[in-house]
């Protein structure tokens, strides 16, 4: 929630949509990957920071 004053560009905004958002609400927060992201780091079609995505697939060496 910290970041959406950012991603709003008016900070003053962004606590006035969350304000009403959230009220009556509760926040669960859960830490780690999810299992869609589990699931996609497996299969190769999304990759970790520093390699390329897709290099698990035929025709990823970028020529077409």
């Amino acid at each position: 929630f910290g970041e959406w004053g950012e991603l709003m560009g008016d900070p003053v905004l962004a606590t006035a949509v969350l304000d009403r958002l959230l009220h009556h609400s509760h926040v669960v927060n859960i830490r780690g990957n999810s299992y869609r992201l589990k699931e996609k780091l497996n299969t190769g079609i999304y990759s970790t920071p520093g390699t390329q995505v897709g290099q698990n697939y035929p025709g990823a060496s970028g020529s077409n």
